[in-house]
C-alpha cells in the first residue's frame, strides 16, 4: 500500500504527540548519554531498566484506562501492595520449600489469588464511583487508604518474604534472553492497545471520556463502562503488585510509594488527557522508557532522591500547563 505526502501529513498530524515522545526520549538519551558515557551506556543499566521499568509502565497503563473516563485512579499502589502481601500470606501458608518444582503449582494459584484481589478493589472503586456517585478522586484517594491500612495489618509492619522460586522468576527471570518482567509488559501492552483501540469496549471508553452526554444519548450503559474500566485498573494494578514482589521478593504496605506520581506524569506525558477521551498505549510506553532514561541518569550522576522528587512534581505541572496552553490554542 502507497501513501501519498497528504497520508503522511495527516499520519504525522494524528500522532504528534508520538512524535514529539520519540524526540523526547532520543534527546533525553543523548544528554545522558554524553554527561556520564562509562555508566549510562554500559549493558547492565540498561538491562536494568528491562527488569524495572514494566511494574511502572502497567501501573501507568492502569492510569490510563481511569483517566479515558475523565476519571483517575489513586488507589493503584494500594492495590499492587495488598495483592503482594495477600500472595506472600498464602504462600507462608501452603508452599513447601523442599517441592523440587519451585512451586510452579502454588504460585499460579497465588497469581489467581493477587488477581482476584485486584479486581475485587477495581470493583469496589467502580461501586462506589458509578452506584454511589463518589467523585473518583475522592473515592480512590479513601480506598487506597483503606487497602494501605489493610496490608498494615496483616503485615504488622515489616515485608513480607520468602516468596517461591517460581514467583521469582516473575520479577527477575529471563525468557529468551529478554528480562520476563519486560515479556510481560509487552504483551500486557500489546492486549490493552488492541482493547482500547479495537474493541467495542475500548471505543465506548474514549466516547464516554469525550462526551459523556452523547455516550448517553448513543445509548451507552456509562455506568457499566466506567465500572469495567475500573475493574480492568483493578486488574492491572495487582499485576504490576506480582511484578514488583516477584522483583524485590518481598511485599509491603508501603513499597512504591514514589510511582503513583509517576504514573500519572507518565499518563499524562504520553498524551492523556485528564478529562478523559484521549490517550495511548504507545504513548505511555514511550513515555515510561523516556523517564527511565531520565531516572537512571539522574541515579548515576548521584541526584538526591527528594530532589528527583522534586523534579518529577514540577515536571507533571510543566506539561499540564503546556497542554493547557496548547489546548486554548487549537
Amino acid at each position: 500500500m502507497k501513501y501519498s505526502l497528504p497520508d503522511f501529513r495527516r499520519l504525522m498530524s494524528r500522532d504528534n504527540n508520538i512524535v514529539q515522545l520519540i524526540v523526547m526520549t532520543i534527546a533525553i538519551f543523548l544528554i545522558m548519554a554524553a554527561l556520564n558515557p562509562d555508566k549510562f551506556l554500559r549493558y547492565y543499566n540498561f538491562e536494568s531498566i528491562t527488569y524495572l521499568f514494566p511494574e511502572l509502565g502497567v501501573l501507568s497503563i492502569a492510569m490510563l484506562v481511569a483517566m479515558l473516563t475523565g476519571g483517575i485512579d489513586l488507589s493503584v499502589i494500594g492495590i499492587a501492595n495488598l495483592s503482594g502481601i495477600l500472595a506472600g500470606l498464602f504462600f507462608h501458608a501452603v508452599y513447601q520449600s523442599a517441592d523440587p518444582s519451585g512451586g510452579v503449582g502454588v504460585v499460579a494459584l497465588g497469581v489467581l489469588l493477587a488477581l482476584s484481589v485486584g479486581a475485587a478493589a477495581g470493583a469496589l472503586n467502580g461501586f462506589l464511583i458509578t452506584r454511589l456517585r463518589v467523585t473518583p478522586i475522592l473515592a480512590t484517594l479513601g480506598t487506597g487508604q483503606v487497602f494501605t491500612g489493610l496490608a498494615l495489618v496483616l503485615t504488622g509492619g515489616p515485608a513480607i518474604v520468602g516468596f517461591p522460586p517460581a514467583w521469582d522468576f516473575i520479577g527477575n527471570g529471563k525468557i529468551l534472553g529478554l528480562a520476563t518482567p519486560f515479556v510481560l509488559f509487552v504483551i500486557i501492552a500489546c492486549a490493552m492497545s488492541f482493547i482500547l483501540s479495537r474493541t467495542t469496549f475500548g471505543l465506548n471508553l474514549l466516547l464516554i471520556g469525550t462526551n459523556p452526554k452523547a455516550a448517553v444519548f448513543a445509548g451507552l450503559r456509562k455506568g457499566r463502562m466506567v465500572f469495567f474500566s475500573y475493574l480492568t485498573t483493578g486488574l492491572l494494578a495487582s499485576t504490576a503488585g506480582i511484578i514488583l514482589s516477584g522483583r524485590t521478593n518481598a511485599a509491603k504496605s508501603d513499597y512504591g510509594t514514589s510511582y503513583l506520581l509517576q504514573a500519572i506524569l507518565i499518563a499524562v506525558l504520553g498524551g492523556t488527557n485528564p478529562a478523559g477521551g484521549k490517550g495511548t498505549v504507545a504513548g505511555i510506553s514511550i513515555a515510561v522508557v523516556a523517564l527511565m532514561f531520565l531516572s537512571s541518569g539522574f541515579q548515576i550522576l548521584r541526584f538526591s532522591n527528594h530532589l528527583i522528587d522534586f523534579i518529577w512534581g514540577a515536571f507533571l505541572l510543566l506539561v499540564i500547563a503546556i497542554n493547557a496552553f496548547r489546548n486554548r490554542v487549537r
